[in-house]
């Protein structure tokens, strides 16, 4: 990156690079402290890769857990990090994150309309590494109401259209529980008809999605509305074409308006907030392993996020961590048919692991507990399939399974499966036989898989992979389903099949940062006037994925502390 004589275009304290999560917590914290902010965004949409989120943040020792009960030592939170990342955690960022989250979480919560509950019941994903929580770390977004954007509305990006119901109606996670006994509860058919009577009620007053919002879309929607009131500035379609550079300092960068091109002056600095790098196919094929001795590979973050914090802050000598236990968080996808012939993929996080499931290759045999983690599934399917031409396998259940939880993107009673059945997108015979002909797995190992699970089945065993084995596997299970809410025989015809591959939800690779967001160089010394957060920067949990909210949590806080780096290096411009 050259030095360039600086032409004043535009002005303000802090530029970022992307609107998603991390972006807006370093624009609402900042603004928050009196500084000036523009965000600029590539796209047409703002929110990023956090509006297709669960939402979910992973904080330990937040005042949502110590209300319920819950005595979270950060200690023990960094004990478990360190136990997930075989020697690839950055300690540093590590400590700070476990000492300082809780009361971040706080700050935003009292400075912004983020608000969150705890999932008290939601496990870390791996209970035999010593620091694990049984529950109490993982919290959730809280509803947002859509409407306070205003016009702003029609530019956040929307959810994963797989993940929404008649065509713009949100999901959220804790709604599952009453949508999965909707047909055996009249308190949870009471809540699933305000949720519809609510959209059908946003449809007809002329909103072209419903204004519950859930998820990471709800958080999204909370900070970007706390920035506007900040007097925060979003310009999309805004990509970032360069930085500049004045004596070694960072001070701007050029920017592609559709106006054309701009100069901005950062009196504090440049964030890179770009959503890291899954959709660039040849940054892929460098770190993905698989995909890069020609294996299938699809990821469910939005099509711009093809690595430009990655290649901006490369080029400003910006050090690579590329030394990851994994390059990305994996997680299961499915793709849907649409009407225009293309294709979306569905992330499968929950139905793997209730009871009546099985996953299968097309030898027909299982190859991990479908009830483990994503991240944990994707690594062990790939492993599966190395002598194959397609990295695939194969999401089976029976039809008492399928009216109770669905499957993939096809939907439990009372809603209809006929179009997922007539796209192709669901398979369904009447037999295993068939059913296997129908997926090109070997009927007779399919046949042999079914036989030993359901030799056990009804007692709750499964023999070959001990699914439920603990606390995270059964949270991922059949609520009251006894005596394993994991294990369930596949016996009841007729016999459903949906067929997963690799996918992702964002990048662990990525640049090496301080523990205030700042880059840093090869020397370790950091770059003048460049932050890095979000999926920009490399994972400080070592490319691992202890439980849910790793990526959004160190977004937020990384996001905050980076904003507070700016703003008092801006008062302190000598030290």
């Amino acid at each position: 990156m050259a030095d360039h004589q600086f032409v004043q275009d535009i002005e303000c304290d802090v530029l970022i690079a992307g609107s998603g999560a991390s972006g807006l917590a370093a624009a609402v914290t900042a603004a928050t402290l009196g500084l000036k902010v523009l965000v600029v965004e590539k796209e047409s949409l703002f929110g990023g890769t956090s509006c297709y989120s669960a939402g979910v943040l992973w904080i330990p020792g937040s005042r949502q857990s110590r209300e319920a009960g819950i005595n979270d030592d950060p200690q023990d939170a960094l004990k478990y990090l360190l136990g997930e990342g075989q020697g690839r955690t950055n300690l540093a960022k590590a400590r700070v994150y476990v000492e300082r989250a809780a009361d971040i979480l706080a700050w935003f919560e009292s400075n912004s309309h983020v608000s969150y509950h705890l999932s008290p019941l939601w496990p870390d994903y791996h209970q035999g590494v010593a620091g694990a929580s049984p529950g109490g770390r993982s919290l959730g977004a809280n509803p947002f109401d859509a409407r306070r954007l205003g016009e702003r509305l029609s530019q956040l990006r929307p959810p994963l259209a797989t993940t929404t119901l008649f065509g713009g109606m949100q999901v959220g996670r804790e709604d599952l529980m009453f949508y999965y006994s909707f047909m055996k509860s009249f308190s949870s058919m009471w809540v699933v008809a305000q949720r519809f009577f609510r959209y059908a009620r946003d449809r007809i007053s002329g909103y072209s999605r419903g204004t519950r919002l859930s998820n990471g879309n709800a958080l999204v929607a909370m900070l970007a509305q706390s920035a506007f009131e900040k007097g925060v500035e979003l310009w999309l379609n805004t990509p970032v074409s360069e930085l500049l550079v004045d004596g070694g300092r960072v001070v701007g960068a050029k920017v592609k308006t559709p106006q054309g091109m701009r100069n901005v002056r950062a009196r504090g600095g440049v964030v890179l907030a770009c959503g890291g790098f899954p959709a660039n196919e040849a940054l892929r094929q460098r770190y993905y392993g698989h995909v890069a001795v020609g294996k299938n590979h699809v990821t469910a973050a939005p099509p711009g996020n093809t690595g430009d914090g990655f290649r901006l802050g490369s080029q400003a000598g910006s050090e690579v961590v590329d030394f990851q236990c994994y390059p990305a968080a994996w997680t299961p996808m499915s793709l849907v048919p649409q009407s225009d012939g293309s294709l979306i993929p569905f992330p499968h996080y929950n139905d793997r692991g209730k009871a009546g499931y099985i996953a299968v290759d097309r030898r027909g045999r299982r190859f991990i507990s479908e009830a483990l983690s994503y991240h944990d599934f994707v690594p062990a399917m790939i492993e599966a399939c190395k002598g194959d031409d397609e990295i695939c396998s194969w999401l089976i259940c029976d039809s008492q399974s399928i009216k109770n939880y669905g499957i993939g993107r096809a939907p439990p009673r009372p809603l209809s499966r006929q179009p997922y059945l007539q796209s192709g997108y669901l398979k369904k015979a009447d037999c295993l036989d068939s059913l296997a002909r129908l997926c090109a797995i070997d009927p007779e190992g399919l046949k042999h898989t079914v036989k030993l699970l359901n030799a056990g089945a009804d007692q709750g065993i499964d023999a070959e992979f001990n699914k439920g084995a603990d606390i995270y596997e059964r949270f991922n299970g059949s609520r009251g389903h006894t005596p394993n809410p994991c294990v369930a025989p596949v016996r009841h015809a007729p016999f459903y099949a949906v067929k997963l591959v690799p996918g992702d939800i964002g990048t662990f690779i990525g640049l090496s940062t301080d523990t205030d967001a700042r880059a840093i160089d090869a020397a370790g010394d950091p770059l003048a006037g460049l932050f890095v957060v979000g999926n920009d920067a490399a994972s400080f949990m070592g490319g691992t994925y202890p439980g849910a909210g790793i990526t959004l949590g160190p977004a937020l806080i990384f996001g905050h502390l980076c904003a507070q780096r700016i703003h008092k290096d801006l008062l302190e411009p000598s030290k």
